[in-house]
Protein backbone atom coordinates (compact mmCIF):
# COMPACT_ATOMS: atom_id res chain seq x y z
CA UNK A 1 0.00 0.00 0.00
CA UNK A 2 3.04 2.33 0.74
CA UNK A 3 4.44 1.70 -3.03
CA UNK A 4 1.27 2.70 -4.29
CA UNK A 5 0.65 5.81 -2.26
CA UNK A 6 4.33 7.07 -2.74
CA UNK A 7 3.96 6.16 -6.64
CA UNK A 8 0.96 8.49 -7.03
CA UNK A 9 1.73 11.19 -4.52
CA UNK A 10 5.21 11.37 -6.76
CA UNK A 11 2.42 11.66 -9.65
CA UNK A 12 0.05 13.89 -7.73
CA UNK A 13 2.99 16.73 -7.04
CA UNK A 14 4.34 16.91 -10.76
CA UNK A 15 0.69 16.00 -12.44
CA UNK A 16 0.09 19.57 -14.07
CA UNK A 17 -2.05 19.83 -17.55
CA UNK A 18 -5.52 18.29 -16.60
CA UNK A 19 -7.04 14.84 -16.99
CA UNK A 20 -5.63 14.42 -21.06
CA UNK A 21 -2.07 15.09 -19.40
CA UNK A 22 -2.69 12.68 -16.04
CA UNK A 23 -4.20 9.81 -18.41
CA UNK A 24 -0.34 9.96 -20.09
CA UNK A 25 1.67 10.38 -16.92
CA UNK A 26 -0.02 7.52 -15.58
CA UNK A 27 0.07 5.59 -18.67
CA UNK A 28 4.05 6.48 -18.66
CA UNK A 29 4.47 5.34 -15.49
CA UNK A 30 2.47 2.44 -14.71
CA UNK A 31 2.60 0.49 -18.47
CA UNK A 32 5.80 1.53 -19.61
CA UNK A 33 8.14 2.25 -16.43
CA UNK A 34 6.52 0.06 -13.95
CA UNK A 35 4.78 -2.21 -16.07
CA UNK A 36 1.83 -3.13 -13.15
CA UNK A 37 -1.02 -3.68 -16.41
CA UNK A 38 -0.61 -3.90 -19.82
CA UNK A 39 -1.75 -1.47 -22.65
CA UNK A 40 -5.02 -3.28 -23.26
CA UNK A 41 -6.00 -3.24 -19.17
CA UNK A 42 -4.85 0.33 -19.28
CA UNK A 43 -7.34 1.58 -22.09
CA UNK A 44 -10.42 -0.40 -20.99
CA UNK A 45 -10.14 1.50 -17.46
CA UNK A 46 -9.89 4.44 -19.40
CA UNK A 47 -13.04 3.41 -21.68
CA UNK A 48 -14.74 2.56 -18.59
CA UNK A 49 -14.06 5.95 -16.62
CA UNK A 50 -15.61 7.69 -20.12
CA UNK A 51 -18.57 5.87 -19.27
CA UNK A 52 -19.17 7.44 -15.44
CA UNK A 53 -19.76 10.68 -14.28
CA UNK A 54 -17.00 12.17 -11.68
CA UNK A 55 -13.31 12.80 -12.27
CA UNK A 56 -11.83 10.87 -15.18
CA UNK A 57 -8.16 10.64 -14.25
CA UNK A 58 -9.03 10.34 -10.81
CA UNK A 59 -11.08 6.94 -11.16
CA UNK A 60 -8.69 6.11 -13.70
CA UNK A 61 -6.01 6.11 -11.00
CA UNK A 62 -8.52 4.87 -8.66
CA UNK A 63 -8.93 1.72 -10.50
CA UNK A 64 -4.61 1.47 -11.38
CA UNK A 65 -4.79 1.17 -7.41
CA UNK A 66 -7.54 -1.24 -7.31
CA UNK A 67 -5.82 -3.21 -9.78
CA UNK A 68 -2.56 -3.56 -7.74
CA UNK A 69 -3.97 -3.83 -4.30
CA UNK A 70 -7.70 -4.19 -3.93
CA UNK A 71 -10.01 -1.68 -2.09
CA UNK A 72 -7.10 -0.66 0.10
CA UNK A 73 -4.47 -0.14 -2.83
CA UNK A 74 -7.64 2.43 -4.84
CA UNK A 75 -7.75 4.61 -1.61
CA UNK A 76 -3.99 5.24 -1.29
CA UNK A 77 -3.83 5.96 -4.95
CA UNK A 78 -6.43 8.33 -4.28
CA UNK A 79 -5.08 9.71 -1.49
CA UNK A 80 -1.69 10.13 -2.82
CA UNK A 81 -2.74 11.61 -6.04
CA UNK A 82 -4.55 14.33 -4.24
CA UNK A 83 -3.10 14.81 -1.03
CA UNK A 84 -0.84 17.63 -2.85
CA UNK A 85 -3.47 19.32 -4.80
CA UNK A 86 -5.28 19.06 -1.71
CA UNK A 87 -3.14 20.82 0.78
CA UNK A 88 -2.07 23.69 -1.79
CA UNK A 89 -5.67 24.81 -2.65
CA UNK A 90 -6.36 24.27 1.60
CA UNK A 91 -3.45 26.92 2.12
CA UNK A 92 -4.85 29.01 -0.52
CA UNK A 93 -8.00 29.46 0.96
CA UNK A 94 -7.24 30.31 4.35
CA UNK A 95 -3.70 31.90 3.84
CA UNK A 96 -2.25 34.62 1.11
CA UNK A 97 -1.58 33.81 -2.75
CA UNK A 98 0.90 36.54 -2.76
CA UNK A 99 3.80 33.78 -3.49
CA UNK A 100 1.92 33.02 -6.61
CA UNK A 101 2.47 36.17 -7.81
CA UNK A 102 6.99 35.36 -7.77
CA UNK A 103 8.09 35.10 -11.31
CA UNK A 104 10.30 31.97 -10.34
CA UNK A 105 7.25 29.83 -9.20
CA UNK A 106 5.36 31.07 -12.75
CA UNK A 107 8.04 29.77 -14.72
CA UNK A 108 8.21 26.53 -13.32
CA UNK A 109 4.39 26.53 -13.77
CA UNK A 110 5.18 26.90 -17.58
CA UNK A 111 7.44 24.37 -17.40
CA UNK A 112 5.57 21.95 -16.12
CA UNK A 113 3.12 22.79 -18.50
CA UNK A 114 5.40 22.29 -21.36
CA UNK A 115 6.17 18.89 -19.91
CA UNK A 116 2.51 18.29 -20.14
CA UNK A 117 2.54 18.77 -24.13
CA UNK A 118 5.00 16.67 -24.14
CA UNK A 119 3.74 13.60 -22.00
CA UNK A 120 0.12 13.89 -23.97
CA UNK A 121 1.32 13.80 -27.45
CA UNK A 122 3.34 10.51 -26.47
CA UNK A 123 0.72 8.99 -25.19
CA UNK A 124 -1.47 9.92 -28.17
CA UNK A 125 1.14 8.61 -30.53
CA UNK A 126 1.22 5.30 -28.41
CA UNK A 127 -2.18 4.22 -28.31
CA UNK A 128 -2.63 5.52 -31.36
CA UNK A 129 -0.48 2.44 -33.05
CA UNK A 130 -2.03 0.06 -30.13
CA UNK A 131 -5.41 1.02 -30.45
CA UNK A 132 -6.23 2.36 -33.96
CA UNK A 133 -4.42 -0.65 -36.81
CA UNK A 134 -7.64 -0.81 -38.70
CA UNK A 135 -8.78 2.07 -41.04
CA UNK A 136 -12.21 1.95 -39.49
CA UNK A 137 -10.91 2.85 -35.89
CA UNK A 138 -8.10 5.41 -37.81
CA UNK A 139 -11.07 7.00 -39.45
CA UNK A 140 -13.21 7.07 -36.10
CA UNK A 141 -10.55 8.15 -34.16
CA UNK A 142 -10.21 11.34 -36.63
CA UNK A 143 -13.43 11.98 -36.61
CA UNK A 144 -14.03 12.52 -33.02
CA UNK A 145 -11.15 14.07 -32.98
CA UNK A 146 -12.58 16.61 -35.39
CA UNK A 147 -15.77 16.76 -34.12
CA UNK A 148 -15.05 17.72 -30.21
CA UNK A 149 -12.36 20.27 -31.65
CA UNK A 150 -15.56 22.02 -33.55
CA UNK A 151 -18.31 20.97 -31.52
CA UNK A 152 -16.47 21.72 -27.86
CA UNK A 153 -19.52 20.64 -25.66
CA UNK A 154 -20.15 17.96 -23.17
CA UNK A 155 -23.29 16.71 -25.30
CA UNK A 156 -20.59 16.48 -27.59
CA UNK A 157 -18.22 13.70 -26.41
CA UNK A 158 -21.27 11.93 -24.98
CA UNK A 159 -23.09 11.41 -28.22
CA UNK A 160 -19.16 10.32 -30.06
CA UNK A 161 -18.61 7.69 -27.18
CA UNK A 162 -22.18 6.40 -27.95
CA UNK A 163 -21.37 6.37 -31.35
CA UNK A 164 -18.37 5.31 -31.49
CA UNK A 165 -19.62 2.31 -29.33
CA UNK A 166 -22.69 1.51 -31.97
CA UNK A 167 -20.15 1.41 -34.69
CA UNK A 168 -17.54 -0.94 -33.25
CA UNK A 169 -20.42 -3.43 -32.63
CA UNK A 170 -20.96 -3.27 -36.16
CA UNK A 171 -17.82 -2.76 -37.42
CA UNK A 172 -14.92 -4.16 -35.05
CA UNK A 173 -16.45 -6.98 -33.19
CA UNK A 174 -13.68 -9.85 -33.24
CA UNK A 175 -15.38 -12.52 -35.45
CA UNK A 176 -16.81 -15.34 -32.91
CA UNK A 177 -14.81 -18.61 -33.05
CA UNK A 178 -15.62 -21.69 -31.00
CA UNK A 179 -17.92 -21.03 -28.47
CA UNK A 180 -16.53 -20.48 -24.79
CA UNK A 181 -17.83 -20.38 -21.33
CA UNK A 182 -17.87 -16.66 -20.68
CA UNK A 183 -16.29 -15.54 -17.20
CA UNK A 184 -19.17 -14.63 -15.29
CA UNK A 185 -20.09 -10.70 -14.72
CA UNK A 186 -20.51 -9.87 -11.07
CA UNK A 187 -21.40 -6.22 -10.68
CA UNK A 188 -20.89 -4.61 -6.84
CA UNK A 189 -25.12 -3.68 -6.62
CA UNK A 190 -23.76 -2.60 -2.85
CA UNK A 191 -21.48 0.62 -4.42
CA UNK A 192 -24.58 1.05 -6.81
CA UNK A 193 -26.92 0.92 -3.90
CA UNK A 194 -24.75 3.49 -1.47
CA UNK A 195 -24.24 5.24 -4.65
CA UNK A 196 -28.43 5.78 -5.50
CA UNK A 197 -28.93 6.48 -1.72
CA UNK A 198 -26.63 9.22 -0.78
CA UNK A 199 -27.59 10.98 -3.90
CA UNK A 200 -31.34 10.70 -2.92
CA UNK A 201 -30.08 12.03 0.52
CA UNK A 202 -28.39 14.82 -1.15
CA UNK A 203 -31.25 16.92 -1.38
CA UNK A 204 -32.35 16.83 1.79
CA UNK A 205 -29.14 17.11 3.67
CA UNK A 206 -28.93 20.97 3.84
CA UNK A 207 -31.47 20.39 6.79
CA UNK A 208 -29.20 18.37 8.57
CA UNK A 209 -26.52 21.06 9.24
CA UNK A 210 -23.81 23.19 7.33
CA UNK A 211 -21.00 19.50 6.86
CA UNK A 212 -23.97 17.56 5.68
CA UNK A 213 -24.92 20.84 3.45
CA UNK A 214 -21.86 20.92 2.07
CA UNK A 215 -21.43 17.24 1.77
CA UNK A 216 -24.61 16.61 -0.29
CA UNK A 217 -24.39 20.21 -2.28
CA UNK A 218 -20.88 18.22 -3.65
CA UNK A 219 -21.82 14.82 -3.59
CA UNK A 220 -24.41 16.09 -6.44
CA UNK A 221 -22.16 17.94 -8.66
CA UNK A 222 -19.95 15.03 -8.80
CA UNK A 223 -22.93 12.53 -9.34
CA UNK A 224 -23.57 14.70 -12.49
CA UNK A 225 -21.01 15.85 -13.98
CA UNK A 226 -19.48 14.17 -16.88
CA UNK A 227 -15.99 14.80 -18.14
CA UNK A 228 -14.32 16.47 -15.34
CA UNK A 229 -12.41 19.30 -15.50
CA UNK A 230 -13.86 22.19 -16.56
CA UNK A 231 -17.39 20.93 -16.78
CA UNK A 232 -17.63 20.97 -13.05
CA UNK A 233 -17.76 25.07 -12.90
CA UNK A 234 -21.09 25.82 -13.51
CA UNK A 235 -22.29 22.90 -11.43
CA UNK A 236 -20.04 24.27 -8.24
CA UNK A 237 -21.30 27.53 -8.99
CA UNK A 238 -24.75 26.37 -8.13
CA UNK A 239 -23.63 24.48 -5.14
CA UNK A 240 -21.86 27.25 -3.59
CA UNK A 241 -24.69 29.96 -4.31
CA UNK A 242 -24.67 32.89 -2.42
CA UNK A 243 -21.84 31.49 0.20
CA UNK A 244 -19.34 32.58 -2.29
CA UNK A 245 -18.67 35.96 -3.82
CA UNK A 246 -18.39 35.26 -7.96
CA UNK A 247 -14.91 37.13 -7.46
CA UNK A 248 -13.43 34.74 -4.70
CA UNK A 249 -14.96 31.53 -6.83
CA UNK A 250 -13.48 32.74 -9.55
CA UNK A 251 -9.95 33.19 -8.03
CA UNK A 252 -10.71 29.73 -6.44
CA UNK A 253 -10.46 28.32 -10.10
CA UNK A 254 -7.62 30.31 -11.58
CA UNK A 255 -5.81 28.81 -8.34
CA UNK A 256 -7.19 25.08 -9.46
CA UNK A 257 -6.17 25.18 -12.85
CA UNK A 258 -2.65 26.16 -12.07
CA UNK A 259 -2.04 22.93 -9.36
CA UNK A 260 -0.72 20.04 -10.04
CA UNK A 261 -3.25 17.01 -9.91
CA UNK A 262 -6.91 16.75 -10.29
CA UNK A 263 -8.55 19.91 -10.67
CA UNK A 264 -12.03 18.42 -9.15
CA UNK A 265 -9.61 19.86 -5.67
CA UNK A 266 -11.07 23.20 -6.61
CA UNK A 267 -14.00 21.53 -3.99
CA UNK A 268 -11.05 21.83 -1.35
CA UNK A 269 -10.74 25.95 -1.86
CA UNK A 270 -14.69 26.25 -1.98
CA UNK A 271 -15.55 23.75 1.20
CA UNK A 272 -13.13 25.42 3.30
CA UNK A 273 -14.64 29.28 2.03
CA UNK A 274 -17.89 27.78 2.80
CA UNK A 275 -17.11 26.88 6.72
CA UNK A 276 -15.10 29.70 7.70
CA UNK A 277 -15.30 29.24 11.21
CA UNK A 278 -13.57 24.91 10.80
CA UNK A 279 -12.00 25.21 7.53
CA UNK A 280 -9.85 22.00 7.15
CA UNK A 281 -13.15 20.36 7.88
CA UNK A 282 -14.82 21.87 5.18
CA UNK A 283 -12.54 21.50 2.85
CA UNK A 284 -11.91 17.78 3.86
CA UNK A 285 -15.79 17.42 3.16
CA UNK A 286 -15.96 18.95 0.30
CA UNK A 287 -13.32 16.66 -1.33
CA UNK A 288 -14.42 13.98 0.14
CA UNK A 289 -18.21 14.63 -1.16
CA UNK A 290 -17.07 15.50 -4.73
CA UNK A 291 -14.56 12.73 -5.85
CA UNK A 292 -16.84 9.73 -3.47
CA UNK A 293 -19.41 9.31 -6.56
CA UNK A 294 -17.44 8.77 -9.51
CA UNK A 295 -15.71 6.11 -7.36
CA UNK A 296 -18.55 4.18 -6.37
CA UNK A 297 -19.81 3.84 -9.88
CA UNK A 298 -16.18 2.52 -10.96
CA UNK A 299 -16.33 -0.03 -8.41
CA UNK A 300 -19.99 -1.07 -9.73
CA UNK A 301 -18.52 -2.44 -12.83
CA UNK A 302 -14.66 -2.43 -12.26
CA UNK A 303 -14.56 -6.01 -10.89
CA UNK A 304 -15.83 -7.35 -14.15
CA UNK A 305 -14.58 -4.87 -16.53
CA UNK A 306 -12.52 -7.00 -17.99
CA UNK A 307 -15.10 -10.10 -18.21
CA UNK A 308 -17.45 -7.78 -20.10
CA UNK A 309 -14.73 -6.53 -22.49
CA UNK A 310 -13.78 -10.13 -23.63
CA UNK A 311 -17.25 -10.80 -25.25
CA UNK A 312 -17.14 -10.16 -29.31
CA UNK A 313 -19.53 -7.98 -29.33
CA UNK A 314 -18.30 -5.59 -26.51
CA UNK A 315 -14.76 -6.38 -27.12
CA UNK A 316 -16.03 -4.69 -30.43
CA UNK A 317 -17.83 -1.87 -28.86
CA UNK A 318 -14.80 -1.21 -26.87
CA UNK A 319 -12.72 -0.86 -29.78
CA UNK A 320 -14.76 2.02 -31.40
CA UNK A 321 -14.64 3.55 -27.55
CA UNK A 322 -10.67 3.18 -27.53
CA UNK A 323 -10.65 4.70 -30.61
CA UNK A 324 -12.83 7.96 -29.65
CA UNK A 325 -10.82 8.01 -26.47
CA UNK A 326 -7.28 8.66 -28.97
CA UNK A 327 -9.03 11.13 -30.60
CA UNK A 328 -10.71 13.09 -27.83
CA UNK A 329 -7.59 12.96 -26.18
CA UNK A 330 -5.72 14.09 -29.77
CA UNK A 331 -8.09 17.06 -29.42
CA UNK A 332 -6.95 17.67 -25.80
CA UNK A 333 -3.42 17.66 -26.84
CA UNK A 334 -4.34 20.96 -28.98
CA UNK A 335 -6.80 22.39 -26.36
CA UNK A 336 -6.43 22.85 -23.46
CA UNK A 337 -2.64 21.07 -23.21
CA UNK A 338 -1.14 22.99 -26.13
CA UNK A 339 -2.81 25.90 -26.84
CA UNK A 340 -2.12 26.91 -23.00
CA UNK A 341 1.13 25.77 -22.91
CA UNK A 342 3.17 26.63 -26.28
CA UNK A 343 3.33 30.60 -26.62
CA UNK A 344 6.32 31.35 -28.45
CA UNK A 345 8.81 29.12 -30.36
CA UNK A 346 11.36 28.80 -27.77
CA UNK A 347 8.48 27.09 -26.00
CA UNK A 348 7.91 24.49 -28.85
CA UNK A 349 11.76 24.36 -29.12
CA UNK A 350 11.48 23.01 -25.31
CA UNK A 351 8.83 20.60 -26.50
CA UNK A 352 10.42 18.83 -29.09
CA UNK A 353 13.39 18.13 -27.52
CA UNK A 354 11.43 17.13 -24.29
CA UNK A 355 9.53 14.70 -27.06
CA UNK A 356 13.27 13.59 -28.03
CA UNK A 357 14.25 13.20 -25.11
CA UNK A 358 11.44 10.86 -23.93
CA UNK A 359 11.48 8.85 -26.94
CA UNK A 360 14.99 8.72 -27.94
CA UNK A 361 17.07 8.65 -24.15
CA UNK A 362 14.13 7.40 -22.05
CA UNK A 363 14.73 9.90 -19.69
CA UNK A 364 12.83 8.89 -16.32
CA UNK A 365 9.91 11.36 -15.58
CA UNK A 366 11.74 12.61 -12.55
CA UNK A 367 14.41 13.91 -14.58
CA UNK A 368 12.35 15.56 -16.98
CA UNK A 369 10.27 17.22 -14.54
CA UNK A 370 13.51 18.70 -12.91
CA UNK A 371 14.97 19.68 -16.65
CA UNK A 372 11.45 21.25 -17.72
CA UNK A 373 11.26 23.43 -14.07
CA UNK A 374 14.90 24.39 -14.57
CA UNK A 375 13.57 25.79 -18.43
CA UNK A 376 10.83 27.51 -17.24
CA UNK A 377 12.68 29.69 -14.55
CA UNK A 378 15.74 30.40 -17.20
CA UNK A 379 13.11 31.57 -19.62
CA UNK A 380 11.06 34.23 -16.77
CA UNK A 381 15.29 35.12 -16.51
CA UNK A 382 16.29 35.63 -19.77
CA UNK A 383 13.39 36.99 -21.39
Amino acid sequence: MLQIFLRFFTLGLMSFGGPAAHIGYFRQTFVNELGWLDDKRYASLVALSQFMPGPGSSQVGFAIGYHRGGLLGAIAAFAGFTLPSFVLMYLLAVTTAAWLGNDYMQGIVHGLKLLAVVVVAEAVLAMFSQFCQRKTARLLMLGCAASILIFPFLWTQIALLILAALLGLSFLSATESEPQKPEPIRLNYLSLAIFIALFVASFFALNLGVEAGIFGEFYRAGSLVFGGGHVVLPLLETAVGDSLSSDRFLTGYAFAQAMPGPMFTFATFLGAEMMLDNPFVGAAIATLAIFLPGFLLMLVGLKSWHAIAARPKIAGMLAGVNACVVGLLAAALYQPVFSQGVLSAVDMALVLLGFGALKIFKLSMLLLVVGFSVCGMALIVLM
